[in-house]
């Protein structure tokens, strides 16, 4: 993912409400969401991709959720990292990080004492160069966590709130205080992070439901000013292109936007919409299913 929106426990009636952008090369291998047949329980897009999996492995995803009574309900979802000067072509998929949380299952963990979200970001935490730079969320949907292997910020649990993040290694957050809409971060907070995160709290505020209101924040297609482009290893006129939520460019761009509510009932809906070279529309899918949630 190149754009996350997080609402966490922002409203009496959702548990999690997620809006997101994938960012990628328009030639790589990807099918849409889906439940997956050799990861019950799990519903996620597929990235065919992915390079350095181990044998035996599934596809590589970006975002996924995991509906499975024995491993509880997990969450996940990865954003790179952007420095050209720090990519290693040995390094593990940076997909690899969810599937091995949503399918509760490693080589550091095989058996069914599965870590939880805190232990789990802990444990990749202690081997930050396994993967090139990466910004990952993890959830059981009691608690959620966040980690950048290039950050040298420690994992932190967030707090009931807005978060977003997106190609930086730092997550930015604000609370749920009445009229305190001002996001922190460790870093200088991205344009496309900061309206992002406004609109969804207005949408959440408003009608949390309304998921064609949360494609309409992810679609907008805005470039940054200049003089608040971030500074991330691409020339300028790259960095023009990629400040804007959604990426439509001919070579690579968005190529998925993916929205999720999880209402405190458990009761949640997942869409995705895909599309294709300069931001045409491919097509959309839509799934609705029951969590167990813990009160």
């Amino acid at each position: 993912m190149c754009l996350v929106l997080i609402g966490w426990r922002a409203h009496p009636d959702y548990r999690l409400i997620v809006a997101a952008n994938r960012d990628e090369f328009y030639s790589r291998p990807t099918e849409s969401m889906r439940w997956w047949p050799e990861v019950p329980g799990l519903l996620a897009g597929r990235d065919q991709g992915a390079k350095n999996k181990a044998a035996g492995d599934p596809p590589g995803t970006w975002l996924g959720l995991t509906r499975d009574p024995e491993r509880h309900n997990r969450f996940a979802t990865v954003t790179n990292v952007r420095n050209p000067k720090d990519e290693r072509a040995d390094a593990r998929s940076r997909g690899a990080l969810l599937m091995d949380f949503l399918r509760g299952a490693s080589d550091r963990h095989p058996g069914v004492d599965f870590p939880g979200p805190e232990k789990y970001v802990l444990d990749v935490a202690a081997a930050p160069d396994d993967y090139n730079g990466y910004n990952l969320v993890v959830s059981d949907l009691e608690s959620l966590w966040w980690h950048s292997n290039r950050s040298a910020v420690p994992p932190q649990e967030l707090a009931p709130g807005f978060h977003g993040l997106s190609n930086g290694m730092f997550v930015s957050s604000a609370g749920l205080t009445p009229g305190n809409t001002d996001l922190t971060a460790s870093q200088p907070i991205w344009p496309k992070v900061r309206g992002g995160v406004s609109e969804l709290r207005a949408v959440v505020q408003s009608d949390p439901g309304a998921v064609q209101r949360y494609f309409e924040v992810l679609g907008d297609r805005s470039k940054a000013p200049d003089e608040e482009l971030p500074n991330t290893g691409v020339s300028r006129p790259r960095e023009r292109v990629l400040s804007s939520r959604f990426i439509a460019d001919a070579v690579h761009g968005t190529r998925a936007s993916t929205v999720l509510l999880v209402r405190e009932d458990g009761s949640f809906v997942m869409a995705e919409r895909s599309f294709g070279r300069f931001g045409r529309r491919k097509g959309e899918v839509s799934f609705n299913g029951t969590l167990d949630l813990a009160a």
